[in-house]
């Protein structure tokens, strides 16, 4: 990403919404000002961008938001909590019985084969050698495990927004994965901490997506740009909303896409022009394409991340539901599988349940 020029971004307090042009975009109705940014996310040069700051404070946020993980995952937690059954009068005779069955817990939590074989290959090596020799001492090792791997491919999980504003992020998957509920509730988490956010409908094939994405901007108090007729299309509404969002100072512009198959290759090639069409009006643009997953789906969702990220290259995962599934073991299978890191994940329905990835908090939520 190029560095920024003398024009550094500048965040400072007291903006309100700004007046719309001319242009012939209907605009949602919803008109709210926006409220004045916290000064400590004031940037200008010599300091440190605003994307990057926001980008750890979100980070900081995940950590004080431990219980809603915690929480989130008790499906997954009790599928799990046999192995503290398993461990608790543990012995060494014992020992391939206590793996087999803690071997058996991974896989029903949908840590995926592979991934199962090597973390208890590795413990049965380090209790045969003598390095652990108690239940306790075999639970530390599973969570350490488990918490190396996701450390090791799952380094990037801010936002990574770039220097440029807007920033623009594309969110895209198969239909009823929560895609434009997760745009929602991004939005929402970016406005409260001072954020510009503009929404873009860029689903332009199920009649309510424009309606539903108008409600979440009313919800959050964000500005929106939809298509202007039926037959509109995406790569245009997204291109005309980037270009407004360059034009009117928006910090973000968050663009909904289309639900589609990962195996209906016309639309997920209609993703690429869409890619195309804001790289033109922002250069390096989008700066994240996110591409969110059903938790409820387990390792089935790793067929559609491999597809999506050959087509248009995914930068990271926001993976929904998993407060409703005791497969929570496919986070890491997907961050193993295809080193794509984990953003967010959603873990309730209220607004505030989508929550920044934190690997520590994730493993302390499954293996309680």
């Amino acid at each position: 990403m190029a560095s920024p020029s003398s024009a550094h971004l500048s965040f400072l307090a007291g903006r309100t919404s700004p007046h719309f042009s001319s242009e012939r975009l209907r605009l949602s109705p919803y008109r709210r000002e926006l409220r004045p940014p916290n000064p400590k996310f004031r940037c200008s040069a010599g300091q440190s961008g605003f994307f990057t700051r926001l980008g750890r404070l979100i980070k900081e946020k995940a950590k004080s938001d431990v219980e809603k993980v915690f929480s989130g995952f008790s499906k997954t937690r009790e599928n799990l909590a046999v192995i503290d059954e398993l461990l608790l009068f543990w012995n060494l005779a014992e020992t391939d019985r206590v793996l087999d069955e803690l071997e058996e817990a991974l896989l029903v939590s949908d840590f995926g084969p592979k991934i199962t074989v090597r973390i208890v290959e590795r413990l049965r090596d380090d209790i045969m050698s003598g390095k652990l020799k108690s239940g306790s001492e075999i639970k530390d090792a599973l969570k350490g495990s488990v918490l190396e791997m996701l450390a090791k491919k799952n380094s990037k999980t801010e936002l990574q927004l770039g220097f440029r504003k807007p920033a623009v992020v594309m969110i895209v998957g198969v239909n009823g994965g929560g895609k434009t509920t997760s745009l929602g509730k991004l939005a929402h988490r970016l406005k409260n901490e001072g954020t510009k956010v503009l929404m873009a409908a860029g689903d332009t094939f199920r009649a309510a997506a424009s309606d539903q994405l108008e409600i979440w901007a009313e919800r959050t108090g964000c500005e929106i740009v939809v298509a202007e007729g039926e037959k509109a299309k995406a790569a245009t509404v997204l291109s005309k909303a980037v270009k407004r969002g360059k034009e009117e100072g928006y910090d973000v512009v968050l663009c909904d896409t289309s639900g589609r198959l990962h195996t209906n290759y016309s639309l997920m090639e209609e993703l690429i022009a869409c890619k195309k069409a804001v790289g033109k009006v922002v250069s390096g643009a989008p700066n994240e394409i996110l591409l969110v997953l059903d938790g409820n789906t387990g390792l089935n969702m790793l067929p559609q991340a491999r597809e999506f990220n050959e087509v248009v290259g995914i930068t990271g995962l926001i993976l929904t539901k998993l407060d409703g599934s005791a497969r929570g073991g496919c986070v890491v299978s997907v961050v193993e599988e295809l080193g794509i890191p984990v953003k967010f994940i959603g873990v309730g329905e209220a607004v505030e349940d989508l929550q920044p990835f934190d690997s520590e908090a994730f493993v302390n939520a499954i293996f309680s």
